[in-house]
């Protein structure tokens, strides 16, 4: 991997970006039912998590579309609740993760239910790290790496899809991101000819399509304190290429720890990509972010002058 494809950490923070760009790729495309049920309406999702349990403490772990909590039922027995605010999303992640039960790297579902506007669903507590904030340890990089791969691996029906994201799609979309980006060139000051040169390359290779996670990004990897390693947020789960996952990871574990950390998880994934094949990707990757931002954040990019030199690096090789 070029050195050059690797932008500064304080830069990639968890990009929100890249998960409303993979929710407008995946959602059109996964089945789910909102059911609400209850009298409940207009709970805060604290609120709810505290009438489930009201002797335990309570403590936030994080906060966006879904809010997450670690309850502490007593000194030593721990367990996540994630509360989401449609009934579909919960229903979504609880369907990947029952089909993926087998696996020990998965979080196991322990129980859930919906109260008035709000799902929820308890979960094991799978650590208090992720890879993200965790100091470099590549050896847990590379089991992270050996996590992916499992997943994989796996003949899991994770969804009810037939074909999910396969080649045909990745082709198609990939061309319209790179065409629809370019109405927003001016904005992010981009030069004409890295958008040509992105449609003049070949599109991403998208190999027969697995399980796929789709954000499994350093911060979704999650380290307990036995270093096992469990891959969590599974609500976009889909079909689709493995390419996908994997390059996303690897990009982006170089992004927070370096290249020699980007080098564990493909050793514990077990798979090397030709150059051109990693730099499809990259851009692919990129140019998602990139739409996604300019479509959806209302004319308020802020500074994503780093992504225009990701795909300008990705495409032009400079």
């Amino acid at each position: 991997m070029s050195e050059n494809l690797v932008v500064r950490q304080t830069k990639i923070q968890r990009s929100a970006f890249y998960s409303l760009a993979c929710g407008r790729v995946i959602a059109g495309r996964l089945l789910g039912a909102v059911i609400r049920t209850g009298e409940n309406k207009g709970m805060t999702s604290r609120g709810l998590v505290e009438g489930l349990y009201p002797n335990g403490r309570i403590r936030e772990l994080g906060s966006g579309a879904n809010q997450v909590f670690r309850i502490h039922e007593t000194d030593t027995d721990t367990s996540v609740i994630k509360v989401y605010p449609v009934a579909s999303r919960e229903k979504r992640e609880r369907h990947a993760l029952e089909a993926l039960a087998g696996l020990d790297c998965i979080p196991t579902v322990l129980n859930n239910g919906i109260q008035g506007d709000l799902a929820w669903l308890k979960m094991n507590d799978a650590g208090n790290w992720n890879l993200r904030t965790l100091p470099k340890n590549l050896a847990i990089v590379e089991e992270a790496g050996k996590t992916l791969k499992k997943v994989h691996s796996t003949k899991a029906e994770i969804t009810n899809l037939v074909v999910g994201i396969d080649s045909d799609y990745v082709k198609s979309h990939y061309r319209s991101t790179i065409e629809r980006l370019g109405r927003y060139r001016r904005r992010f000051g981009m030069a004409q000819e890295v958008l040509t040169k992105a449609l003049d390359i070949d599109p991403p290779l998208a190999t027969d399509p697995v399980p796929l996670h789709t954000r499994p990004i350093p911060s979704k990897f999650v380290v307990n304190e036995d270093n096992q390693v469990t891959l969590v947020d599974w609500e976009w789960a889909t079909l689709g290429a493995p390419e996908w996952d994997l390059t996303l990871a690897v990009w982006q574990f170089a992004v927070v720890h370096g290249e020699d950390a980007a080098a564990a998880f493909r050793q514990g994934y077990g798979a090397e990509l030709p150059e051109s094949r990693y730099r499809s990707w990259v851009a692919y990757h990129s140019a998602m972010m990139m739409l996604d931002a300019a479509e959806v954040r209302d004319g308020k990019l802020g500074d994503l002058s780093y992504l225009v030199d990701v795909l300008t690096e990705a495409v032009m090789g400079t």
